[in-house]
């Protein structure tokens, strides 16, 4: 069995007119932490939705453990071990804190249980002290730790966080980070995208820059920290 979980070839995804992917490649091994970097509106979320399949690309391959997805529909994605947490949270308001997280509870496409519904709440002991609170209830931090803990429940192969610490007070932002370090050191793939090149690159293992939807770098933490001049020309730091 191949070590790739997911493999994108080439591609080349649309909205309308506007063309947003131009023959992206990008992969992610197993147990393999990536940064996706870049400026607004420069593809990152589109990949991630074209990975899903929530936006199909007009052409190119998205292979999800060696299985060719390009024309499936998201839950099949979901099934292969995927787990998506979007920008904007999706959680469900009219369900309290155990409802949110009990719902997605399942297996794992190996049949592993590593995450149960304690070990989530230890792991975000917030939500412990909010469990019959109804997802409007909570903060917007509450809120995205409510959705990491949604997608860990389905005992996920790689989980991709968009915008991770986005709009998030700094002391709870400094808690999804201990998450994601965590989530890492239980062998789950994930795919990072957040503007904090600095917490990301603490954690991942390869990062990936997308400007105007093309891949303009690819390499480790160390490599982008030891050429600031990258992250100056692509993310304006």
């Amino acid at each position: 069995m191949s070590d790739l979980l997911i493999q994108a070839q080439d591609l080349n995804t649309f909205y309308g007119a506007s063309h947003i992917l131009r023959g992206v490649n990008f992969s992610v091994g197993r147990g393999e932490t990536i940064g996706l970097m870049g400026r607004n509106g420069m593809g990152k979320s589109t990949l991630l939705k074209t990975l899903m399949g929530i936006v199909p690309p007009r052409s190119g391959t998205v292979d999800i453990k060696g299985q060719r997805m390009n024309d499936r529909p998201t839950f099949e994605v979901a099934q292969l071990g995927i787990a998506y947490v979007p920008e904007g949270r999706g959680i469900f308001g009219n369900l309290n804190v155990v409802e949110n997280l009990q719902m997605a509870a399942r297996t794992g496409t190996q049949g592993q249980r590593d995450w149960t519904y304690e070990r989530v709440l230890e792991t975000f002991p917030r939500l412990k002290e909010r469990l019959g609170h109804g997802g409007q209830q909570l903060s917007g931090g509450e809120q995205q730790m409510l959705t990491i803990g949604r997608a860990l429940m389905t005992n996920p192969d790689v989980l991709i966080l968009d915008e991770a610490t986005e709009g998030l007070a700094p002391l709870i932002a400094r808690d999804i980070w201990r998450i994601c370090s965590l989530i890492k050191e239980s062998g789950i793939s994930s795919i990072i995208v957040d503007k904090n090149w600095k917490h990301v690159t603490q954690i991942t293992d390869r990062n990936i820059i997308l400007v105007k939807g093309q891949v303009v770098f690819e390499g480790s933490s160390q490599i982008l920290l030891n050429d600031p001049s990258v992250l100056e020309q692509h993310l304006g730091v």
